[in-house]
């Protein structure tokens, strides 16, 4: 239980992190960033492989890159459906 706890706050901070690195806010708060934050991890890690220390089950530099790359992605979109 404690590592999933662990887990969240961990995807939580990496959401945030990208966030705070491209200027823009993802939808959901805190939710938002958890969801970014495990996300993009997932995607860095298909994309990068395990690079860089592993904390809470996230190696760190794939985690960030990917969360950054979905946090431009949903801001694309959600654009789009703004016009």
């Amino acid at each position: 239980m404690l590592s999933f706890i662990w887990s969240l706050i961990v995807g939580g901070i990496i959401g945030w992190v990208a966030g705070l690195i491209v200027s823009k806010d993802l939808p959901g708060g805190i939710i938002g960033n958890i969801l970014a934050g495990f996300i993009g991890a997932w995607l860095g890690t298909s994309i990068l492989g395990n690079l860089g220390p592993e904390i809470g089950g996230f190696f760190i530099v794939p985690a960030l890159i990917g969360a950054i790359i979905l946090i431009l992605i949903v801001s694309f979109i959600m654009r789009l459906f703004r016009r």
